[in-house]
């Protein structure tokens, strides 16, 4: 395999420093570690993520399109891995180990994204897909743009059977998610009520019922992505305690930004540094064997996380959360509920149901009148420099 090429951004991997020597609690996707005791399995821990970097001499995108994304794919990059981390979440509970042979479920889901035209999340599927955001094949994206594709993209993986809610305007709604999770549930006649028309199953009432009692029960598991503008020109720093408490939260998938056209996938938190996988590295594109199996060494990253300072952060991010059943959103709510009472201002608001006299830019394409500022900047976003707000 030829040795990755090096980018400006991914000369930095020999001045990693290793962990600081702190008492102060790790903190990745949901788990709480000790630097000073604990570092192997904070190591082992950040190994496991899946790492999707830049490739090279893959199929050209669309047929006669780029062969490699150096240079433009960081974010779509991040919203691979931030999905990956979902998947992974949905559907094993494991520790990778190099050199071993790989469950089927995990090389499942790395075929989800590998750099080819007929898979669900690759590069190819991300960038096509964007088209339809107003973003050409080779553009950079911002946070909102790559969450808005992967919803997209999500309708088509049957396999994962994800939902996947976009929060708009830093506000979640939680009837709007229940009702995406649990679409044969009748909100408009009670929580609990359901169709009660019986549904056949090849002539066999009996059997229907069955099927709708099971199906009662079930909740489709939720992939929420939150893009948030945490300041103008930088993060304000009111934002900094309840940002930090989203990685504390068990349910997080972590959050994509970084800086102006460089993006990074942040996992947790030392102190006031965020700690990050970065994307700025062109590798090879890579083949399934035969047998199926990947070599799937350069899809984690075995050397010390990047770190940077909190206040670095481009304040244009998304949030993910991954809530494998109604008892996990529920417990989700109950801690934005508690940190929105902490210290700080809260970045987004949480609501029981969209009030009827608001009506939905997102839904009905209107553009909002806002006279306040700062709700104002919440739509902007850094990575076009302008307004994303639709209008008529």
């Amino acid at each position: 395999m030829d040795a990755a090429t090096l980018t400006y951004d991914s000369l930095r991997f020999g001045e990693i420093e290793d962990f600081p020597e702190t008492s102060e609690p790790v903190w990745i996707l949901g788990k709480q570690f000790s630097a000073l005791t604990e570092k192997e399995e904070i190591l082992g821990d950040v190994t496991s993520r899946l790492w999707f970097t830049y490739r090279r001499n893959f199929q050209p995108i669309g047929g006669i399109g780029p062969t490699s994304d150096t240079g433009w794919g960081c974010m779509l990059r991040c919203g691979q891995m931030i999905l990956g981390q979902a998947l992974i979440c949905r559907h094993l509970d494991w520790r990778w180990s190099p050199g071993q042979r790989q469950r089927e479920e995990y090389i499942s889901i790395l075929n989800a994204f590998i750099d080819k035209k007929d898979s669900y999340y690759s590069i190819h599927q991300i960038a096509q897909m964007g088209v339809g955001e107003g973003k050409s094949i080779g553009q950079w994206y911002g946070p909102n743009t790559v969450a808005q594709v992967l919803k997209k993209l999500a309708v088509f993986d049957s396999w994962s059977r994800l939902a996947v809610h976009v929060a708009m305007d830093n506000t979640v709604v939680i009837e709007e998610i229940k009702r995406l999770c649990m679409p044969w549930l009748d909100f408009d006649r009670g929580a609990c009520a359901v169709s009660e028309e019986p549904l056949e199953m090849n002539g066999d009432l009996e059997g229907a019922c069955a099927l709708v009692e099971e199906e009662t029960a079930l909740w489709k598991p939720l992939v929420l992505l939150i893009p948030l503008r945490l300041g103008l020109s930088d993060i304000n720093e009111a934002y900094i305690e309840p940002l930090k408490q989203c990685f504390m939260m068990p349910q997080s998938l972590g959050v994509i930004g970084g800086k102006p056209n460089s993006a990074h996938y942040f996992i947790g938190f030392v102190g006031d540094e965020l700690i990050y996988l970065d994307p700025h590295t062109t590798q090879p594109a890579v083949d399934p064997n035969e047998d199926g199996q990947f070599p799937d060494d350069s899809y984690h990253c075995q050397h010390p996380p990047c770190r940077m300072h909190i206040c670095e952060l481009d304040p244009s991010i998304a949030a993910g959360f991954f809530c494998q059943t109604e008892d996990d959103f529920d417990d989700w709510c109950a801690q934005i509920r508690k940190v929105s009472n902490c210290r700080g201002l809260p970045m987004f608001e949480l609501v029981d149901s969209q009030p009827s006299h608001l009506i939905s830019a997102d839904v009905l394409n209107l553009t909002p009148d806002f006279s306040d500022s700062d709700r104002l900047a919440r739509f902007f976003d850094s990575e076009d420099e302008e307004f994303e707000i639709l209008s008529l």
